[in-house]
């Protein structure tokens, strides 16, 4: 019996929990060949997180993957042309964008108006998942996720880079019931990071430095990779 062709797939890549559960789901899917980031250089892009570029590339390491980068001012509308750049890069070896949005219309409209440009698919697997079934997920499937940056308040400045486990994953509904922010972060209270996850060959370690930023604000530096 000839065995099926999977079809190729590349998805929009920043490293954190979003994305790489999306990655996670496509991969079941789909033949998975690029992961596809823009690096805004303003920290308050519309459409994009900042990542850290060399724990980018570990991942895209420790995923056997082909990493492909684009850098961006950042400024509204126009990072849309940057993104339309960097897909236009595998219009022609991949048929599928993978995109690891939940909630934000404006993110996934505007993307889909790209995908659908150059007639490529647009799958978004934890679109309108609910606020705690992307944690759920994640738990379950053993991924290790670390808090890089944080905007709101409730959360405390010293979770940045410990391990999101079962237990820290109680507090944070605690704090979230409490002082009204998302615990997917989809309003922007904070931006995450992946160390380990299924696909993964190994768990990413690093070495890191806690900055504050203001009352409500801090973020992570990564000073060594493991």
């Amino acid at each position: 019996m000839k065995k099926q062709r999977k079809i190729p797939a590349a998805v929009l890549f920043s490293g954190g929990k979003d994305s790489c559960l999306a990655l996670h789901k496509a991969m079941k899917e789909y033949d998975v060949k690029y992961l596809l980031s823009i690096i805004p250089k303003n920290p308050d892009s519309f459409m994009f997180h900042k990542p850290y570029l060399n724990l980018l590339s570990r991942q895209a390491e420790m995923l056997d993957k082909e990493l492909i980068i684009l850098e961006s001012e950042g400024k509204k509308e126009e990072e849309l042309k940057d993104l339309e750049k960097l897909i236009s890069l595998i219009k022609d070896k991949a048929e599928v964008i993978v995109v690891g949005g939940i909630a934000s219309s404006y993110q996934g409209n505007r993307i889909k108006k790209i995908c659908d440009k150059f007639k490529l698919k647009f799958y978004t697997p934890i679109w309108d998942y609910n606020q705690e079934e992307v944690w759920n997920e994640l738990l379950e499937n053993n991924f290790k996720v670390i808090l890089t940056k944080i905007s709101s308040e409730g959360l405390p400045h010293e979770i940045l880079g410990r391990i999101i486990g079962k237990k820290e994953f109680e507090n944070l509904k605690k704090l979230s019931k409490k002082y009204g922010f998302r615990i997917d972060f989809e309003g922007g209270e904070a931006e995450t990071a992946v160390l380990f996850m299924p696909e993964f060959r190994k768990e990413i370690e690093i070495d890191y430095k806690i900055i504050e930023q203001g009352k409500y604000n801090a973020i992570l530096t990564i000073k060594n990779l493991k």
